[in-house]
């Protein structure tokens, strides 16, 4: 299962709709924006959900029935689920709804795994891969990916179906993106001579020309209210069907 050319992120931990009115918190307003952005050119949807407090909540069994309602709803449009801690889970628990939550794609931050020996890592990549789950590692700097490679076995490593997401401007101040913050991961595909199956995100109004840019230069794209709530020219975006649209037009 290989990634879209675009994924639709809608919701993220934290945001609230007092960020925007049109994110979705709720299963059925998810389901709902998913369908309007599959329309709009999505070919998955990276699922985010919240406890009754409306917090980030990592569940198997909230993501099994999360699942289980969006499969027949969403046809051939492609769920993958977060391990994200959002500062509320640790790498043990976020191994564990990896691998149990019936879900087939999942996204796993390698800084959030390292907070936990080495060892223990890599026996959760071998064992995702064994068992079918297939993981989009989290990348948000060239030394995140340096340590990928050191905790990742060869074979998988190798892989050209090995699946990457760069992240632009998360950890730096205003969260601003610019498509030049591509250039480290690139560098280092190129010096571990790997063809990844890779996408990027990008925070803030620099989103769109991050996405043009890895567009351009072989990658894919992760789109949506996660990341921004802004259009290329700054205005805020209507929905996040909006945000998928622009990028599926360039």
């Amino acid at each position: 299962m290989s990634l879209p050319r675009i994924m639709v992120a809608p919701n993220g931990a934290t945001k609230t709709k007092a960020d925007h009115p049109a994110l979705p918190i709720s299963l059925d307003e998810i389901t709902e924006t998913a369908l309007a952005c599959q329309a709009a050119g999505a070919g998955a949807l990276h699922l985010h959900l919240r406890d009754d407090a409306e917090g980030h909540l990592l569940d198997t069994g909230a993501y099994r029935e999360a699942l289980a309602h969006l499969r027949p709803r969403l046809g051939d449009m492609a769920v993958q689920i977060t391990t994200e801690a959002s500062g509320r889970y640790e790498p043990g628990h976020q191994r564990y709804v990896a691998l149990n939550s019936g879900a087939e794609m999942v996204s796993v931050s390698t800084r959030e795994m390292l907070r936990d020996p080495e060892p223990l890592a890599t026996k959760f990549f071998e064992e995702a891969a064994e068992r079918g789950v297939r993981v989009q590692h989290i990348l948000y700097s060239r030394e995140d990916a340096e340590a990928l490679a050191r905790v990742l076995p060869d074979r998988l490593l190798q892989d050209p179906g090995l699946q990457l997401i760069f992240v632009m401007g998360r950890y730096v101040e205003g969260q601003v993106s610019t498509p030049a913050m591509l250039d480290p991961f690139l560098s280092w595909m190129q010096a571990e001579a790997i063809t990844p199956d890779w996408a990027i995100c990008a925070f803030g109004q620099g989103e769109t020309a991050c996405l043009r840019n890895a567009l351009e230069k072989g990658g894919k794209a992760r789109a949506g209210f996660e990341n921004s709530l802004v259009m290329e020219d700054g205005s805020t975006a209507r929905d996040n069907a909006a945000r998928v649209a622009a990028i599926a037009a360039l």
